[in-house]
């Protein structure tokens, strides 16, 4: 579990109490959940309102039960609501809203609701204040083109593209308080589950402002331990019931699949991929160095105890060449990034900088003659850029995108290579941004940063070539 950082209140007693009048009971695992997953800071903003809240949880534990009655009482506490539900498969996404059409006909709760929709395949539950919920499935496209939403709930996360996060997350930026909830299984090995990996794994490594909520059993416990079940599913026995449990491990056919779906363990083959591919990659390599505008691109790690530094070369015609040159430990100091740099000072073009250590590097190359030019009008012909968050993103996304095009080629540094086979996007900010992130705890990206800096500087710069 992560809790984001920040929780002075909550918004989930007063969902609890709605709830309780609609005779809405939650168990003390959703109330835990609840409490959390609704909780505010000072400024009354939801503490996971910038990274959002993961539930990985297995199947049939009431995950649906909990967010769709957290979603319909904050609908009839909140006039002029909108609560974006989708899943990935209509199958699904048809199934969550027959429950809620269920949930929406009960006498206690059909007061608030004015209508449910279902025909010409929209599907909308919508409460008498204004407020309302639509449904619909991602692979039908739905989700797109929305102006404000105050609630997104993505169901089927591991089954979650990056085009679909672009899509909807923007429209919960409108909203004066949008929340952002994923839910679902760990993926298997042939689903498109890097945005829920990612997340996943940002939040293991103390993101302030994700919720991350995991339930699943030990790692290798046998099907069907019924310790395990217990530990993985806090439903059962009370409300999931042996026989439930062995159904559905005849439905999923494979140990393999029960071990992700019912005990909600994340095969490690699930998040062990590579942005980029070793083959793609390979065949971008090329000993020649040509001729133009040189750029160079440094990058402190994020917990500030590795700086690398990276070349690229802009010719008048063809692609970019990149190469990474160093990556070091900052106990060793900076005086030979300094030294590096200040002797070729008169022929590159610009420095790119991004990191905690980025203040202090400025300074030290402007002793050696090499200045930042803060009062020109465009930052794209200053002598030293360090990047906005918007300049972050889009480094990240030309570069991956020159790989793809094969408009990039690099001189084949083996560690450089080796980081790139092991990275992986992760999220920046809730708009479908993106950085570089190593798959596994200790792989570190620093150098390959450190390129894609370099390669933005050199495509996107104005300074002369030297």
């Amino acid at each position: 579990m992560n809790i984001p950082e920040g929780i002075v209140s909550t918004g989930f007693p007063a969902v609890q109490r709605q709830c309780a009048q609609m005779g809405v009971p939650f168990d003390q695992w959703q109330v835990d959940i609840g409490m959390l997953a609704l909780g505010k800071r000072a400024n009354g903003l939801y503490a996971a309102g910038v990274g959002g809240v993961v539930l990985s949880i297995p199947r049939q534990t009431g995950k649906t039960y909990l967010v769709g009655w957290i979603v319909f009482a904050l609908c009839i506490l909140f006039p002029n609501m909108t609560v974006i539900w989708t899943a990935h498969r209509t199958r699904t996404s048809n199934e969550t809203f027959g429950k809620m059409r269920g949930m929406a006909a009960k006498s206690s709760v059909s007061g608030h609701v004015a209508a449910v929709r279902a025909a010409n395949g929209e599907q909308e539950v919508r409460f008498a204040n204004g407020s309302r919920i639509l449904f619909g499935a991602r692979e039908q496209g739905f989700g797109r083109g929305f102006d404000m939403v105050d609630v997104l709930v993505l169901d089927e996360a591991q089954i979650l593209t990056e085009d679909a996060m672009t899509d909807m997350v923007p429209a919960t930026n409108a909203a004066p308080n949008g929340l952002v909830l994923m839910m679902g299984t760990p993926p298997r090995p042939k689903d498109p589950g890097e945005i829920f990996a990612a997340r996943r794994a940002d939040a293991i490594a103390g993101d302030p402002d994700t919720l991350l909520v995991e339930l699943s059993a030990n790692r290798g416990a046998k099907v069907i331990d019924w310790d395990e079940i217990a530990r993985a599913n806090p439903s059962y026995p009370e409300r999931t019931s042996k026989t439930a449990i062995l159904r559905m491990q005849k439905l999923l056919g494979s140990d393999e699949n029960f071990s992700r779906e019912a005990y909600g363990i994340w095969d490690e083959v699930s998040i062990a991929k590579s942005e980029i591919s070793s083959g793609a990659w390979r065949r971008l390599a090329d000993d020649v160095i040509p001729d133009g505008r040189r750029v160079y691109g440094v990058k402190f790690s994020v917990d500030g105890s590795l700086v690398g530094l990276a070349a690229a070369v802009r010719p008048s015609e063809g692609p970019i060449m990149v190469s990474g040159i160093r990556v070091a430990s900052t106990a060793e100091g900076l005086s030979w990034i300094v030294d590096f740099l200040a002797e070729r000072k008169d022929k590159l073009a610009q420095i790119v900088i991004d990191g905690q250590g980025a203040p202090g590097l400025v300074d030290d190359l402007r002793e050696v003659g090499i200045h930042p030019r803060e009062k020109v009008k465009r930052p794209t012909s200053r002598q030293i850029r360090v990047p906005s968050l918007s300049e972050v993103k889009a480094a990240h996304a030309m570069f991956r995108q020159a790989v793809h095009d094969e408009d990039v080629f690099h001189d084949g540094g083996a560690v450089l290579t080796g980081q790139v086979e092991r990275a992986r996007k992760r999220p920046i900010g809730n708009q479908g941004g993106w950085g570089w992130a190593g798959i596994g705890e200790t792989d570190d990206v620093t150098l390959l940063d450190a390129v894609t800096y370099a390669f933005w500087g050199a495509k996107t710069t104005t300074r002369g070539r030297s």
